[in-house]
């Protein structure tokens, strides 16, 4: 009753006083005004310097890009074992296995063919086979590096995942699968990604079979703890590589019929890389003297 009364009493006071009262409210109005328009361009502020403190390379964000001059590829820079981070990242597209896995999901001669189950799997030179078996591969030498990412969050790398890898030797067989090395269990390895996100690979070049472009398997895992069968796998993809390296291999001895069979194919005409590749075209460095570097960012969504 206090409070209407002097709302009353106020009222009374005449037209000056409300004119009075209502020139300070609105006075006060456009302080409150001014000063949330200020606190918001501040936090704004805030928020831009945290995005752009998070660029670069090997960070959890995924900004930027600068140039390799030697080779006119985009990559962060630093050593072989360097961030590939871009401005951007997608999903990964899902690929077939292909007949010769070795990830516990079909047979070869018999038996369940599961690489991921050999003692010493997880490793980073996949040159040699291993759990008993002596057969080693032989080719111009080739770093597969391996950025895993979460499109889910700006293309921060995951650290902890497995990546299994496998691929063809240079006369394009499949150890455990092929002809002459179903005893060899080579070029098939797991290595789980750094805080980097970043699983790196000591191995060959592969060679070109009749039918396909020259490419590398490889499946995602939560962890190498997962890594075991098939049954685990987050993703499967293929990987591929620019023409004029694949016809600098090919023109060296050793690798038997690939230059013929690359020569009668190409990514647009590939069964598996004729519906777009981008996502999935290695970043090439290096030499056939000196061996290559393959670098791909990999996104999925975790």
């Amino acid at each position: 009753m206090h409070h209407d009364h002097d709302s009353k009493h106020d009222h009374d006071l005449g037209l000056a006083h409300d004119l009075s009262r209502l020139q300070r409210q609105a006075f006060e109005r456009r302080a409150a005004l001014r000063w949330l328009l200020g606190a918001g361009a501040i936090s704004l502020t805030g928020a831009s310097a945290m995005t752009l403190a998070g660029c670069g390379g090997g960070g959890s964000s995924a900004t930027t890009s600068t140039s390799d001059s030697s080779s006119g590829s985009s990559s962060s820079g630093g050593s072989s074992g360097g961030s590939t981070t871009t401005s951007s990242c997608s999903v990964i597209p899902s690929e077939t296995e292909g007949p010769y896995p070795g990830d516990g999901s079909n047979t070869a001669n018999g038996s369940v063919a599961n690489a991921l189950a050999l003692s010493g799997i997880v490793r980073s030179d996949i040159r040699s086979s291993i759990a008993g078996a002596s057969g080693v591969a032989t080719g111009v030498p080739l770093q597969v590096i391996i950025e895993l990412v979460n499109t889910n969050a700006s293309c921060a790398d995951l650290s902890g995942y497995a990546v299994y890898l496998w691929h063809c030797d240079a006369l394009g067989r499949y150890s455990m699968y092929s002809s002459g090395v179903t005893a060899e269990n080579y070029l098939r390895g797991v290595q789980a990604t750094g805080t980097d996100g970043l699983a790196t690979f000591q191995t060959i070049y592969p060679g070109c079979y009749s039918g396909r472009v020259p490419h590398i398997h490889f499946e995602v895992y939560r962890s190498t703890t997962t890594a075991t069968n098939w049954n685990n796998k987050l993703r499967t993809s293929q990987l591929c590589f620019p023409s004029d390296s694949n016809t600098a291999v090919y023109a060296t001895s050793g690798y038997g019929n690939s230059a013929t069979n690359n020569n009668a194919i190409s990514l647009s005409s590939d069964g598996i890389f004729s519906d777009g590749y981008s996502t999935q075209l290695a970043t090439m460095t290096g030499s056939v003297s000196a061996g290559y570097v393959a670098r791909l960012k990999v996104g999925i969504a975790a």
